[in-house]
């Protein structure tokens, strides 16, 4: 029995190590591709690249309903996080865990938007970590509000619309502000999947 409980130990204690020994290469490699992409061009810069964009809103200027839903869809715990969703991301990696695959990413607004600003969204993990590093500069430079409105700038909605602005007239001819809560409701589903879901295609 004694044995049993030995050998139980031994091979758990290898699982963690085998788990180590195999995370810390994708570590490596996550902060050679967050140090790439920061080097070639700064947050900073990027964003002032962001904010110069001709079809570029304030918060101010999106409505209200947009804003409420993209937090309630996306990430409900956003103003409460430092950059990631704890639990979100947990349960994420569990079920990618059970399925042998990545179906879900759990990620943050702010890892949105760090993903959107440098990387592609090919699946893989040292991506992750490269978003993930992103994901806290920008958290430690910028406050929620800015974030938010950053997100709301650079997020794809189909049919070559990049921004809120561009898919607010794009669909509805309106600007962002003037949104109904049912068109606001359908471009914040259109972020889940731009070429599936957008005004156009859904019934």
């Amino acid at each position: 029995m004694k044995l049993l409980k030995k050998l139980i130990i031994l091979g758990v204690i290898a699982l963690i190590v085998i788990a180590v020994l195999s995370v810390i290469p994708i570590g490596i490699k996550g902060y050679e591709m967050y140090r790439e992409a920061t080097e070639a061009i700064a947050i900073s810069d990027r964003i002032d690249q962001l904010k110069g964009d001709e079809s570029y809103v304030t918060i101010d200027q999106i409505s209200p309903y947009f804003l409420e839903g993209v937090i309630e869809a996306e990430d409900r715990r956003f103003y409460e996080h430092n950059g990631i969703n704890l639990i979100s991301t947990t349960r994420a990696m569990l079920k990618n865990i059970v399925a042998g695959t990545t179906l879900e990413g759990g990620s943050s607004i702010t890892q949105q938007l760090a993903k959107n600003m440098y990387f592609t969204f090919e699946k893989l993990y040292e991506r992750k970590v490269a978003e993930l590093l992103v994901a806290f500069e920008l958290e430690k430079a910028f406050t929620k509000t800015e974030i938010l409105e950053y997100y709301c700038n650079i997020s794809y909605f189909g049919e070559g619309q990049y921004g809120i602005k561009e898919a607010s007239i794009h669909y509805y001819g309106v600007e962002p502000i003037a949104l109904t809560e049912t068109q606001a409701m359908s471009l914040v589903r259109t972020l889940k999947s731009p070429n599936y879901y957008n005004p156009n295609t859904l019934p």
